[in-house]
């Protein structure tokens, strides 16, 4: 598998973007890694590093302020479809995420737009229980204190 093209596809609101100035940093068929610059300004933070875990349905992003001090880690549960004559990836926004700060205070957000997701049946019946499947394994990892073999990843792309 040799990833060259990186597509976000968010279901609320629908869109699907070309991620064409990140950086692919490193790739094999257990994860990618990438560096990028918002597409949108954001308060509070300019850039980070993401590592795609393609067994696992799970991204996570390492967030940086403008003067490189790390604000949090942000984990999406994802899907991944792959087109290999394309060589690219789209990774799909199953919603749910976990916000994981340096102080080791976590939230788990935006629940409330995955029940809106189901209701509107912007999302399947298999995209719900692999979202809430691979939520309950990044969860478990974090309560065991085993989050850094996620935060291991992102240190080839700081």
């Amino acid at each position: 598998m040799n990833i060259t093209k990186l597509y976000r596809r968010r279901l609320i609101p629908a869109e699907c973007l070309l991620l064409k100035d990140d950086v692919i940093v490193a790739q094999n068929e257990e994860y990618i890694v990438t560096r990028w610059k918002t597409i949108r300004p954001k308060p509070g933070f300019s850039h980070g590093c993401s590592c795609y875990f393609l067994k696992e349905g799970i991204k996570v992003s390492k967030i940086f302020r403008e003067d490189g001090s790390l604000v949090y880690w942000y984990c999406d549960i994802v899907d991944y479809e792959f087109n290999e004559a394309e060589s690219s990836i789209t990774v799909t926004d199953l919603l749910a995420d976990v916000i994981v700060y340096p102080n080791g205070h976590m939230e788990v957000v935006d629940l409330d737009e995955l029940a809106e997701a189901l209701e509107r049946e912007y999302i399947t019946k298999e995209q719900m229980t692999k979202c809430l499947r691979n939520l309950n394994y990044l969860l478990s990892m974090i309560y065991r204190d085993k989050f850094d073999r996620f935060q291991a990843r992102l240190d080839i792309a700081d």
